[in-house]
């Protein structure tokens, strides 16, 4: 990594305007949490010589330290060392002044790598597929919103071409993408920056809301880097434009919900796609990964809608999944198998909102399609529409269950270390708590005088 340390620098070295660094790690929420230092620690940060605590990880979406937490009261809240990703250097152009990302990741004093990282879970599932001279081929497609940030609920944005806010749907609107070609054209801009592989924008079912897909890549890692990566981008040039970017899962009850949907293959050391059979069903191997996609996927629900809003999106009849079920060429189920060239033969994950980790949703979809490969595990029959009349199993119903599902379930078990998902339970079971302990506005009003 010598080679790379030494370009990084000389980068920083050419560009005498950016004085600071963010130097992060990305949490279990997918937030990225680290310290801002001065461009002269650049190489002590490249070097694996900066620290910052393990319980760094743990957080809770408000930045709250998890009770309870062994990371934090056993060990006296010890630090860890922060490893570089090897992630080229990240500008960052939406900012008062110029500076940069290092992504980091966490180890322990030893130089081993710490599990309870997100990162590091989607790693130890490459290397299992890397034993077997395999190797993930991965896409992920990102909805969001861009609401008004000057008010309280989301509402629409004011169109930088008319004047007017937006309040209707405006599924493949061309002209809504013209409207906003600006704010567009600075996301595409700061992703060649980043290296992040853009591909096509669309004008979502929502008011206001997008699509960005980004290009299969040959490397898991870095596709779910390009994803942390991308909403950390694209929140900030709205910010710069006068909007937020909302990639919540449900930001309005009765809109489309922001989706994050995963593609991927897989190939052999040859290159070939082991999906691939030349027909236009895909081979036994194919239906294998579908088969462990579905057997974990109730048990991993929580990293898919690991949020109290995400269960507003998982609802029927709204593209979203609510059963384990499985089709071909069908977006009402959780996992669909899309058509064209049998060379391109790929699976359609389509669980997960936007709100979730894309560290632990790779990790859990690849680890789950592994497990599948691995026990040849059936899939059943695939689902046509929504599967009317069938008796399918149904994903978890709302958070609780979720994390009670996730706690329990002998394929998470398989597929994360039990320090993450320790981590994660007390980090979800502590939001699901302070949650109960907020009585919202419409409650108040409907049962105040009325029962």
């Amino acid at each position: 990594m010598g080679d790379a340390i030494a370009d990084v620098l000389n980068w920083l070295e050419s560009r005498n305007d950016i004085q600071s660094l963010r130097a992060a790690v990305c949490d279990l929420n997918g937030i990225m949490r680290g310290k801002r230092i001065p461009v002269e620690q650049a190489r002590k940060a490249l070097e694996g010589k900066l620290r910052m605590p393990y319980s760094l990880i743990g957080l809770d979406i408000w930045g709250e330290d998890i009770e309870g937490n062994a990371q934090v009261f056993s060990t006296g809240d010890a630090d860890g060392l922060c490893y570089w990703t090897g992630r080229g250097i990240l500008p960052v152009n939406w900012t008062a002044h110029p500076t940069a990302l290092l992504p980091l990741w966490l180890a322990d004093e030893a130089g081993a790598p710490y599990l309870g990282d997100p990162r590091r879970a989607l790693a130890r599932i490459l290397d299992r597929y890397a034993a077997l001279g395999l190797t993930p081929v991965t896409a992920t497609e990102l909805e969001f919103y861009l609401v008004d940030p000057t008010s309280q609920r989301p509402v629409g944005p004011v169109s930088p071409v008319t004047g007017r806010r937006l309040d209707s749907d405006a599924a493949l609107s061309i002209d809504e993408i013209d409207d906003f070609e600006a704010f567009i054209h600075d996301i595409y801009e700061a992703c060649r920056m980043q290296g992040i592989p853009v591909d096509t924008a669309i004008a979502e079912n929502g008011v206001g809301q997008f699509e960005i897909n980004l290009n299969h890549v040959p490397d898991a890692l870095r596709a779910a880097d390009d994803a942390v990566l991308f909403k950390r981008t694209v929140k900030g040039i709205a910010r710069k434009h006068g909007f937020a970017a909302c990639f919540m899962a449900k930001p309005y009850g009765e809109r489309a919900g922001n989706g994050f949907h995963v593609h991927f293959s897989v190939v052999d050391k040859e290159g070939r796609n082991i999906f691939d059979d030349g027909s236009d069903q895909g081979s036994d191997t194919m239906r294998h990964a579908v088969g462990g996609l579905l057997a974990a996927m109730a048990e991993s629900t929580l990293v898919f809608a690991p949020h109290f809003n995400s269960y507003r999106r998982l609802r029927p009849r709204s593209y979203a999944p609510t059963a384990v079920a499985w089709g071909y060429e069908n977006r009402m189920v959780a996992i669909r198998i899309p058509g064209g060239p049998s060379a391109a033969r790929r699976i359609e994950h389509r669980v997960s909102g936007a709100d979730a980790n894309p560290y632990l949703v790779l990790a859990a979809i690849l680890g789950a399609a592994l497990m599948g490969i691995e026990k040849e595990l059936s899939p059943g029959e695939p689902t046509g529409g929504e599967g009317q009349g069938l008796t399918l199993a149904k994903l978890p119903p709302d958070w609780a269950s979720a994390i009670a599902a996730f706690e329990t379930g002998p394929r998470v078990a398989e597929i994360f270390p039990a320090v993450l998902r320790d981590g994660f339970i007390a980090c979800k079971r502590q939001e699901l708590n302070t949650f109960a302990l907020n009585v919202s506005d419409f409650e108040i009003e409907t049962y105040l005088e009325s029962v």
